[in-house]
């Protein structure tokens, strides 16, 4: 059995790379994103690239003030963690 993901970008918003990730950001958030990549380890890159990028993602995301709006009034439709489990495992993707 194969499993499809459940929302594609296509083409990705923001590529998994650091220009893409600069590119998504702020001139300001850019810069702490470059200085923050640039002091780590080779070992803590990969862990940088990877929490700016979701930021990147979230920061480029077209319904990003309706879904902060609807966060702060408590009208965000929300789901048991166990229920989202679930829903991953019948669907065939990682829980772990």
């Amino acid at each position: 059995m194969t499993a499809q993901p459940i929302r594609r970008h296509e083409p990705e918003r923001v590529p998994r790379n650091a220009r893409g990730i600069a590119d998504a950001l702020t001139p300001e958030v850019a810069k702490e994103f470059y200085a923050e990549l640039l002091a780590a380890r080779p070992e803590e890159a990969k862990g940088v690239l990877l929490r700016w990028w979701g930021r990147a993602m979230l920061e480029s995301d077209p319904g990003r003030q309706r879904r902060v709006a609807s966060a702060l009034a408590g009208t965000m439709p929300t789901i048991a963690v166990q229920d989202m489990l679930d829903r991953r495992r019948a669907a065939g993707l990682p829980v772990e």
